[in-house]
């Protein structure tokens, strides 16, 4: 469909707490002004913003670096699945070429991962000792959108469990290089003990954070540190602790109870004011397109269902700098036969999708 007029119905829903009766879709932006024109398209239902899946990886897949044919395929099922804004929490692929393309999500990056030498999945990570961590940091705030992704822990062969992978004083150094740069850094972060010194070191957002506790997420609230939980993700885990059983118990064992108690969790940081967003971590061993079973995920969880929403479109805009339902801004939007408000569920089916004012 390539009418320059959409007529939108509504009722819009332009923030959590505010809505418009209608809206219009002219030159491919959105307006609540009536246009003149005569031949308008109508669009019945209920307006969202693009929802927002706030950690995926776009050219990526469990080997590492994909095809632009994959990438496509990945970013089309984002997009058919009302997300039309991604962040890219890390990939070693070069997706610039999708910023070209009218039909694909917009996507905010943050460069490749950063990682510990031999401390993350093979063909992921630019792998780097803790004093090269800041210039690392550096090199990938230039490649990104804002953003630097780096490992916080992962599986310690000599332990065998989860273990940080960086001293403090590197973290101190790497947030203050992201910062200098005018970029945000944030961390992939499982187990509890990474978690104190990247909240004291500065970071802004934490991926999973299944291991928070109550002092740090009391500090991640003080501090403003954000955090996507990846409920969808952290559903694998126990297929997780099943392969590695044999090899290292006590990381099956540590890897079921973050699990066990990933709802409390993440309640308990929603309810001591934390930031959540939601964040599929698509791209790696998940398929793309789960931004409305992620929304599910955090009701489950025990959000109210308009804070799951909130975390999946107005204010997770809001948090990547990218406008949603504004006078004039581009008309990146998601119309649903019912009110997602009453059921998130809704979600999973959307009536239309109209990106950069097209329907898609």
């Amino acid at each position: 469909m390539t009418n320059d007029v959409l007529h939108l119905t509504g009722p819009v829903l332009v923030g959590p707490d505010e809505q418009r009766d209608q809206a219009w879709v002219v030159g491919g932006r959105l307006t609540f002004e009536r246009p003149g024109a005569t031949d308008v398209t109508t669009l019945d239902g209920v307006v969202l913003p693009g929802l927002v899946d706030a950690h995926c990886h776009v050219g990526l897949d469990a080997h590492g670096a994909v095809d632009e044919a994959t990438t496509q395929a990945q970013a089309l099922a984002d997009r058919d699945a009302g997300a039309l804004l991604l962040r890219d929490a890390g990939s070693p692929a070069d997706t610039r070429w999708v910023d070209g393309r009218d039909d694909l999500p917009r996507i905010v990056r943050a460069g490749r991962h950063i990682a510990r030498t031999r401390r993350y999945i093979r063909n992921y990570a630019d792998e780097v000792e803790p004093d090269q961590l800041a210039d690392a940091v550096a090199v990938q705030a230039r490649r990104g959108d804002g953003w630097v992704k780096i490992v916080g822990d992962w599986i310690d062969r000599e332990t065998g469990d989860l273990a940080p992978c960086w001293p403090l004083e590197a973290l101190r150094a790497a947030m203050d290089a992201a910062h200098a740069a005018g970029a945000r850094v944030t961390a992939h972060c499982f187990s509890e003990d990474s978690l104190p010194d990247l909240i004291a070191a500065g970071i802004d957002g934490i991926e999973h954070g299944c291991g928070l506790t109550y002092d740090t997420t009391l500090a991640a609230a003080e501090r403003g540190v954000a955090v996507v939980p990846t409920l969808v993700n952290i559903a694998t885990f126990p297929a997780i602790a099943d392969a590695g059983e044999a090899k290292f118990p006590l990381y099956a064992a540590h890897m079921r109870d973050l699990h066990t108690r990933r709802y409390a969790t993440v309640r308990d940081a929603y309810d001591e004011g934390v930031s959540i967003y939601v964040g599929t971590d698509a791209g790696g061993s998940l398929p793309h397109g789960l931004v409305a079973a992620e929304v599910a995920e955090l009701v489950a969880a025990g959000l109210p269902r308009l804070a799951a929403l909130d975390a999946a479109c107005w204010g997770a805009r809001v948090w990547l700098r990218r406008p949603g339902l504004v006078e004039g801004e581009s008309a990146d939007l998601v119309v649903y036969p019912d009110d997602p408000r009453d059921d998130v569920g809704v979600l999973a089916h959307p009536r239309a999708v109209v990106l950069r004012g097209r329907v898609v």
